[in-house]
């Protein structure tokens, strides 16, 4: 049997995607290889958010091209949102590639191990969904129209389309009768999910639909745009038993000026209060954001607002990067990307600093309470899981409780992390393969 290695960087949607392609690989014949050099079948599935990303890519390529070349029979791919529509230069580069697929696009690699391996893919492989585990991730809306200045993602990804809400929850219960026991709908901008399908569909009512899938135990969502937070979204959230009480909710800065220069659609004003009519309507929410530091032209004094809102919102968690600018989008087209490598890094250290400080406070609040903790697996010999309000528990057990509800009484804290021992275990039946 030939074997393949998927290597993934970036997001929840561009692991979502591999795992479908996993699906797909697991459904012609092909096993998981312990190594990209030691697979059959190479598939990077890139990201091109950050130039970081980017680069990370291109040295894997580099690296793999002499692995190729000893051994032209292996089928080297690449997916993800550094192959846009248009590939030639792709080719150029990395003439040693076998196939280029863009977001969601599997028939091309698919195409060709059919021809490959002699088999007909229409008649092996049926619908792709994730690969089994105790969390996993269901993309229900693809593509964003948003076009903030700084974002690739629409060039790349295309326009929004939403899925079906009955194929979303055929998809949820097929993976919930396998094992299992929390989905998190994912979508580049998905409280926007629904706009463009017949009737009056929002992600609240895709929301009540999932919650109703019997062996689901929780339900999760990222990521939003403040402009498309809605009340009935903040509502559904609320009254919901199986959706989890966090929410993602980017701002990337908090600087008017700013704010108009990267297209976002909203003020530091409306941003806090959408943030308070969430926290009015859901009490015990926990937030979490992404911010961007050193976007073109921002000044010391603009930063400071950055900082301000942290410290006044105090989120939960705190996703931060340096700006870097994305060729082909409106910021590289029209602005000039002006502050120093130096002051983005100074920048960040400083977001870094301020939100440790946040975490360590909350987290502490946290200290001799009982959390419901989903397990998802073992790691450096402890067992892990997270709490509803995502955040990351470990404990001590002998017993295998993977996929189990437990309660964890929190023994230490960190701004990263609780640390606990067992209360009590909840049965909830055993992970299916």
């Amino acid at each position: 049997m030939q074997s393949y290695y998927v290597w993934t960087i970036g997001c929840q949607m561009n692991k979502a995607d591999s795992e479908r392609l996993e699906s797909a690989l697991g459904q012609m014949g092909l096993s998981p290889g312990e190594s990209a050099r030691d697979s059959d079948v190479i598939v990077l599935n890139s990201c091109v958010v950050r130039e970081s990303a980017e680069d990370r890519v291109v040295r894997m390529l580099t690296h793999l091209k002499p692995v190729k070349q000893r051994d032209p029979d292996k089928v080297l791919a690449l997916m993800g949102c550094m192959v846009g529509p248009r590939k030639d230069s792709l080719s150029e580069r990395f003439p040693y590639v076998d196939v280029f697929m863009q977001p969601q696009q599997y028939a091309p690699l698919i195409e060709v191990l059919g021809d490959r391996l002699g088999i007909d893919p229409d008649g092996c492989v049926g619908p792709l969904s994730a690969v089994p585990s105790v969390s996993t991730y269901i993309p229900i809306i693809h593509g964003c129209d948003k076009f903030c200045s700084f974002c690739i993602i629409p060039y790349r990804r295309g326009r929004e389309i939403s899925r079906a809400v009955e194929d979303v929850v055929n998809e949820a219960t097929l993976l919930a009768r396998r094992g299992v026991k929390e989905i998190t709908l994912l979508g580049q901008n998905v409280d926007s999910y629904g706009h463009d399908l017949p009737g009056s569909v929002d992600l609240g009512d895709l929301l009540a639909a999932v919650n109703e899938v019997e062996e689901l135990e929780r339900v999760r969502f990222l990521t939003s745009h403040p402009n498309d937070m809605s009340d009935h979204i903040i509502g559904a959230i609320a009254d919901l038993d199986k959706v989890c009480e966090h929410v993602n909710l980017p701002f990337q800065a908090g600087d008017d000026r700013v704010l108009a220069d990267m297209r976002r659609g909203y003020t530091n004003a409306e941003y806090r209060e959408k943030i308070d009519r969430i926290r009015e309507r859901i009490p015990g929410v926990s937030l979490a954001t992404d911010l961007i530091v050193g976007f073109c032209g921002e000044t010391e004094g603009q930063f400071e607002r950055t900082v301000e809102l942290l410290r006044d919102i105090k989120f939960d968690k705190v996703h931060a990067a340096a700006y870097s600018t994305r060729p082909g989008t409106i910021a590289a087209r029209l602005m000039e990307d002006d502050v120093s490598e130096d002051e983005k890094r100074r920048r960040l250290k400083v977001i870094e600093e301020v939100q440790e400080g946040v975490s360590t406070a909350i987290n502490a609040k946290l200290l001799d309470t009982t959390q419901e903790v989903l397990v998802e697996g073992r790691r450096k010999g402890r067992l892990f899981g997270r709490n509803r309000n995502d955040k990351l528990v470990f404990f001590d057990s002998s017993e295998d409780l993977t996929g189990n509800m437990v309660d964890i009484r929190v023994e230490r804290t960190s701004p990263w992390s609780l640390q606990g021992a067992l209360v009590d275990e909840k049965d909830t039946g055993a992970v299916v393969a």
